[in-house]
């Protein structure tokens, strides 16, 4: 891909890296044998894969596997970001993201405070651009109609927002937001309402939803504060409904993790009214969560039990329980990031402590059944997205 010269004079005024400088300096990626299901049509990206990043201190790296026919996952390419990774977990949800529309996909460079953008197209996934975070340690992003807003921890906290110009993010002028609080609020995750008129914070250190609502230029106005019904409000996800689910972490505390819903109101698009108040999962550290594409069935990745939760979701918010242990990610496999496929027919989970991802088959009723899934991820792995 052709690099525009806004682009270069951008990167190179930064220090920052882009595919044009990667291929200039030889770096180029490794990509796996072809698997029989692809092709050189520009569909070959957009779905069928699983994607997250190697996190790694000398460089990160986009990681893309495949599923093959027989259900097994294979790694596919690995792809510089053009920033560096922490070397450690981020303790967030959404650190790879794809747009809307999956012809996008973002991931956070957590050391060199920068975002990087991919996109969908052909054999291989292209960096579009590498830019500044607009803040410190970006951990999370989120996207909407080509808007794209990260969340970056350290510092004072705060959330960013850019345009998405063909795959060159552009700064939103009066996007910079800080957290409830300066410093402290160890947020988790960034992500729109599924309407887009708010933007979301989870905020671990201050048992908070920080909320914002998304103006017409992009912009977004002054910080909401919610308190969370759970302790540690964690990872959450949004359905077709705008209906929002968050995990409650309870410290991690043995046992007492809980789930929250809320729902948005015309009058209100940017504050979150609680539906269903802390419904217990009787598991350990519930952290991350994914809805199916119908909404109706939820999935709860706890770190603490080694299990996958279910919740199913009812069409005014309320959720209930389905099955405490839905599935199991092998003992001390610490599950963590989880992801649903386009078509709602597969669950990924990302093991923090075996370095794998499980894999599920979604029944019609949301019962998991175990598919060989992919192992060898490297140590510092954060974030997934599928499609």
């Amino acid at each position: 891909m052709k690099a525009s010269r806004r682009y270069v004079l951008k990167t190179l005024s930064l220090g920052l890296v882009s595919a044009t400088a990667i291929a200039a300096a030889g770096l180029t990626a490794f990509s796996a044998p072809a698997l029989a299901h692809e092709s050189d049509d520009i569909n070959s990206m957009r779905s069928g894969l699983v994607f997250s990043s190697s996190n790694a201190l000398a460089g990160n790296e986009l990681l893309v596997y495949a599923r093959a026919q027989d259900g097994v996952l294979a790694l596919r390419a690995h792809i510089p970001t053009g920033g560096q990774g922490s070397g450690a977990g981020l303790g967030s949800q959404g650190a790879v993201t794809l747009s809307a529309d999956g012809r996008y996909l973002y991931v956070v460079n957590a050391l060199s405070n920068s975002l990087s953008t991919f996109e969908l197209h052909g054999r291989e996934p292209q960096l579009a651009s590498v830019v500044p975070s607009g803040g410190l340690h970006p951990i999370s992003v989120s996207e909407a109609d080509g808007l794209v807003y990260v969340l970056n921890d350290a510092g004072a906290g705060n959330v960013a927002g850019f345009r998405n110009l063909r795959g060159d993010l552009q700064p939103v002028v009066g996007s910079v937001r800080g957290l409830s609080v300066v410093g402290g609020a160890a947020p988790a995750q960034v992500g729109f309402s599924a309407d887009g008129d708010a933007l979301v914070v989870t905020e671990k250190g201050t048992n908070r939803l920080t909320t914002y609502r998304v103006r017409a230029d992009g912009s977004v106005g002054a910080p909401l504060v919610t308190p969370s019904p759970g302790l540690t409000p964690f990872g959450f996800a949004f359905n077709r409904r705008n209906r929002l689910l968050v995990t409650e972490a309870v410290g991690g505390a043995v046992g007492a993790s809980t789930v929250s819903s809320y729902r948005f109101s015309e009058s209100a698009p940017a504050t979150p009214v609680v539906v269903s108040s802390a419904v217990p999962d009787t598991q350990s550290a519930a952290c991350w969560i994914a809805i199916t594409p119908n909404g109706r069935h939820a999935y709860v990745a706890n770190t603490g039990s080694s299990s996958v939760s279910s919740y199913r979701v009812a069409p005014d918010g309320q959720i209930a329980l389905t099955s405490a242990v839905a599935g199991q990610t092998g003992a001390g496999s610490a599950p963590a990031d989880a992801a649903i496929s386009a078509d709602g027919r597969q669950l990924y989970v990302r093991n923090g402590r075996t370095f794998t991802i499980s894999s599920f088959s979604i029944g019609h009723n949301g019962s998991l059944a175990a598919n060989p899934g992919a192992t060898g991820l490297p140590a510092s792995a954060v974030g997934m997205a599928a499609n």
